[in-house]
């Protein structure tokens, strides 16, 4: 069978993109009435569905997990085989289920009522078994499947995806989630590490940071930096105070025109007063101090300007920040 494949993906997109459209003016009492019980529970959030739906359904209950709401997810079929278990009279089950009259829904509904939970259904056929067991209903129908059989669920998980992320989304508004909140809940990611890396957590310290005096000669200094394996040494007063940096630019730019460069003081070739951060900084704000002032290294200092470590673009690249 030859189609034209480009005519007809649009058409597909076309169909999905109607369908989610026409769900906004569905938009109403009932949605509202859902998502206060869902800001409002003590328990869980219990989303149960099977099948393509069942999928939906996992997202659905992973988004709300990730943002805040206690989830899990319920196959609605092992729901009748031990697993309703996991439900309690606190906890708010959102079932999404496009005929909302299986086999499955005639036994799950009347325990639901048992248990005392609430129920939301995400339905397509809002006179189903379903809608009439359940607190809230909310319509999520399409006109047509994209699929030409009318048989495979297209647009109708489609549609019933987009109605659960309205949910979702307006649930961590209300809720007041934030940034810092999805970073505890996603240490592992970039947005994790973005927000919750701190100076300290990467820093190079100990022997891995060459603090030298700085009325050290030069050649002192370089044995200090070559045996820490670092770019730069921080260079303090008598009181152990930072009052510079030397760096390998700073070698370089010197021997140039110094042949007697390692007999001489740190502090009279050192970069002075050099820009420093706080350990207690994000990772994050330090890298763009280095990025703006295009520098590789920059030490870290305590209240007291007392250097305890040192951050180098490589321990960001290494910490994936780069």
């Amino acid at each position: 069978m030859r189609i034209d494949v480009l005519k007809r993906a649009k058409e597909v997109l076309n169909i999905e993109a109607g369908a989610i459209r026409a769900l906004s003016p569905r938009i109403g009492k009932d949605f509202k009435k859902a998502v206060d019980l869902l800001l409002k529970t003590e328990g869980r959030i219990v989303v149960s569905g099977m099948g393509k739906t069942g999928i939906i359904a996992q997202k659905l209950s992973a988004t709300l997990a990730s943002t805040g709401s206690p989830s899990l997810f319920l196959h609605t079929a092992e729901a009748i085989h031990g697993d309703l278990g996991k439900v309690t009279s606190d906890d708010v089950v959102v079932i999404i289920s496009n005929s909302g009259s299986t086999d499955e829904m005639k036994q799950l509904l009347p325990l639901l009522k048992k248990i005392g939970s609430k129920v939301i259904a995400l339905t397509g056929n809002t006179k189903s078994l379903l809608a009439r067991y359940s607190d809230v209903v909310l319509d999520v129908s399409v006109e047509k499947e994209a699929c030409p059989l009318g048989l495979a669920p297209t647009a109708s998980t489609t549609a019933t995806l987009a109605m659960a992320d309205a949910l979702a989304v307006c649930l961590l508004e209300l809720k007041g989630f934030k940034e810092k909140d999805f970073a505890f809940y996603h240490p592992g990611g970039l947005l994790g590490r973005r927000l919750l890396l701190k100076v300290e957590d990467i820093m190079r310290k100990g022997q891995a940071h060459p603090i030298v005096a700085e009325d050290k000669k030069i050649s002192e200094v370089l044995f200090k930096i070559t045996k820490a394996r670092a770019g730069s040494a921080s260079i303090v007063n008598k009181r152990g105070v930072l009052t510079g940096i030397f760096t390998d630019g700073d070698l370089r730019r010197h021997l140039e025109i110094d042949p007697n460069l390692s007999n001489r003081r740190v502090r009279e070739v050192m970069t002075k007063d050099p820009r420093s951060v706080r350990p207690d900084m994000l990772a994050v704000e330090a890298m763009r101090i280095l990025k703006d002032k295009k520098i590789d290294e920059v030490p870290v200092v305590d209240k007291n300007k007392h250097p305890v470590g040192l951050l180098d673009v490589q321990d960001l690249l290494k910490a994936g920040l780069v």
